[in-house]
């Protein structure tokens, strides 16, 4: 057994200024999915530069949308703290949130711009679900987002490095490491949706990516011991799971009936949808 205390926060501090490592890896994650999304934009055919000026919007409203749903959600302290509302570099995002933000902005932009929401979600669903993936760890070096407390031999069994397992040993006791399961399964998720991408109707990988993240999510959530409540029983994430997951399934259904839907691979350029 090697131990060895937890990676601090703080990855670089500049006077009174500290520049955390959540605020890094989450900015990491959102830049590398955005690289991806607009190779394929390109590989398409789509204007050049279309997907940088979307994600400008996009990751503006998806910040805006994770921090207020976690803010709403945790009302009672940044009430009385108001100036920490600002302080998102520290933590204190809500996944969700930044989905529905980064939703709506998508949304908006395609209607003013006259683009296929659903083409361009398709393209970036895989970004979505490795931003996801990635961002987890700046839970990690925060040491939140995990589960109940667990031995330190059970997290020798899952085989991980002692570096993971030192920084899960929090306030004297090991924890389920929650950030890593989920990223596990958003990886799998990113490798799932580049794979049968080519083999799914237009529409259909965004609605994948959003039923298998949310049944990850669900069995995930339930793991954790700082989920945001509804009440004192309903945890705020699994409901929005199962309201995704149903949605999605809705729209899948729908759109199978209403529209003569092409593969995504047989789409070149800007898509118009046609009506059955």
């Amino acid at each position: 057994m090697i131990y060895s205390a937890p990676f601090s926060p703080i990855a670089i501090e500049l006077g009174p200024i500290g520049i955390h490592w959540y605020g890094i890896i989450i900015a990491a994650g959102m830049l590398l999915g955005y690289y991806i999304a607009d190779r394929e934009a390109d590989r398409k055919g789509l204007p050049e530069g279309l997907f940088m000026d979307l994600m400008f919007y996009i990751i503006i409203a998806s910040i805006i949308g994770a921090r207020l749903y976690y803010v709403i959600f945790q009302w009672e302290y940044y009430s009385q703290n108001p100036f920490s509302i600002l302080l998102i570099n520290e933590g204190g995002m809500a996944i969700h949130g930044g989905l529905i933000g980064g939703f709506i902005a998508g949304i908006v932009y395609c209607r003013a711009k006259g683009f296929s929401f659903f083409q361009l979600a398709d393209i970036a669903a895989p970004s979505l679900i490795l931003g996801q993936a990635i961002g987890r760890w700046g839970n990690f070096m925060n040491q939140e987002a995990h589960g109940g407390e667990v031995s330190r031999n059970f997290l020798e069994s899952l085989m991980l490095p002692d570096w993971i397992i030192n920084q899960m040993f929090i306030d004297g006791a090991y924890y389920h490491p929650t950030f890593l399961y989920e990223s596990a399964w958003n990886i799998i998720g990113f490798i799932l949706l580049l794979m049968l991408r080519p083999k799914l109707k237009v529409g259909q990988t965004i609605l994948l990516y959003l039923m298998y993240y949310s049944i990850g999510r669900f069995f995930i959530e339930g793991m954790r011991t700082d989920s945001l409540m509804i009440g004192e029983q309903l945890r705020t994430a699994q409901l929005i799971s199962i309201v995704l997951i149903v949605v999605a399934a809705g729209v899948w259904i729908y759109r199978e009936m209403k529209y003569k839907l092409p593969k995504y691979r047989e789409v070149q350029g800007i898509y118009k949808g046609r009506r059955k």
